[in-house]
């Protein structure tokens, strides 16, 4: 395989999908190989079927390794659900004035470092912003000349339970010799966020099938992450409950019914599932659909409330993930229920330029740089 593809396994709620890729020109990249593999996913920080798990990605690290040859390296987006960030403040201090060199910010970072937590292992670390003596805030302060530096760092550390689970789906492939684990909030916060954007803080949703996180950004980091196991398909359950039918044709309406849409009172939809049809009117889907975007809301406000750190009243919501364009009319919903302005965020890569596929670039965005370094 050419030295500057990457293979990379991005793990959602839903379904793992492996791309093997590498950069093109203006920032866009080359697909040379994609497959994706349906799986019953993780919720409240566990695996639903961990034989399940360890399947699936067998599978497609199988099939990904078929089609291109000479991978070694896998690049894996690790989910929110198994993250857990930590925050650091530290300031080295010397003698006198002097010019910044990059091992002063190596020294600084280890300095930084949270103790060691059972059950958990740092996986990476990336400093929001410095500040020299004299305030300045900066992202790069080598070759600046100050008697201090003070870094405030974000580290993310991976359950142990996951990343076992992920040893044992590799295991069986001996030519992969490394397997880098990338936190996938912090992927998607660094690619889709514009750097001008994230220096003053930016609030990232990503609105996935049974999993979303709600992130808080600050320059090159995050200040603040939580996942939850609340998810698009949430709404087909709720739906499904209150309707009492099964859970296929509640998704079925969730794509057919757009909530932005002004129908007729007598207006119907319909759904023939194993022969049977289920007829239900596009009010009473609606306002149940609403119900169940609600709860979304409801958490995404219990996270904003969770975060102390700044104030971000004035900052619009940017939302990503599977979740978005699943229900016609979802993003405006979420907006008018949380009174803010909400604005979707994607790739801008041709054909993938849908909030679907931000998990995806943002890892094999990330994988690209760490594989260049």
């Amino acid at each position: 395989m050419r030295k500057n593809y990457v293979a990379v396994l991005d793990i959602r709620s839903s379904e793992i999908t492996s791309v093997v890729g590498e950069r093109g020109v203006n920032n866009t990249f080359i697909i040379k190989s994609k497959y994706t593999c349906a799986y019953d996913g993780y919720a409240e920080g566990e695996l639903l079927d961990v034989n399940g798990f360890i399947s699936a990605v067998s599978e497609i690290v199988r099939n990904t390794l078929t089609s291109a040859s000479g991978i070694k390296t896998f690049y894996v987006g690790v989910p929110g659900e198994f993250l857990k960030l930590v925050n650091t403040d530290k300031v080295l201090t010397f003698q006198s004035a002097k010019k910044i060199h990059k091992s002063d910010l190596q020294t600084l970072g280890r300095m930084s470092a949270p103790p060691v937590e059972e059950g958990w292992r740092t996986i990476r670390h990336s400093c929001l912003y410095y500040v020299l003596s004299d305030k300045r805030k900066v992202i790069d302060p080598v070759g600046s000349v100050s008697d201090s530096v003070q870094g405030r760092f974000c580290f993310f550390k991976c359950a142990n339970v996951f990343i076992d689970c992920l040893m044992e789906a590799f295991k069986k492939f001996r030519e992969i010799q490394n397997i880098n684990l990338i936190p996938m909030n912090f992927a998607e916060a660094m690619y889709l966020i514009e750097p001008e954007n994230r220096d003053e803080c930016a609030v990232l949703f990503d609105l996935g099938y049974i999993s979303s996180t709600y992130s808080i950004v600050c320059g090159n980091g995050l200040l603040f992450s939580e996942s939850f196991s609340v998810g698009i398909g949430h709404v087909a359950f709720y739906l499904m409950s209150e309707l009492d039918i099964p859970y296929e044709v509640a998704t079925t309406f969730l794509s057919t019914v757009n909530l932005n849409a002004k129908e007729k009172l007598s207006s119907q939809e319909e759904c023939i599932f194993e022969g049977k049809t289920y007829s239900f009117s596009t009010v009473t889907l609606r306002d149940r659909i609403r119900e169940g975007l609600d709860g979304i809301c409801e958490t995404i406000e219990e996270c904003k409330q969770n975060f102390s750190g700044r104030n971000i009243d004035g900052k619009p919501l940017l939302i990503t993930g599977e979740g978005v364009n699943t229900i016609r009319g979802t993003v405006d919903h979420i907006s008018g229920r949380l009174v803010k302005n909400v604005e979707v965020t994607a790739p801008k890569v041709p054909y993938y330029d849908k909030p679907q596929f931000a998990s995806l670039f943002s890892l094999l965005d990330t994988a690209l740089g760490d594989a260049a370094k």
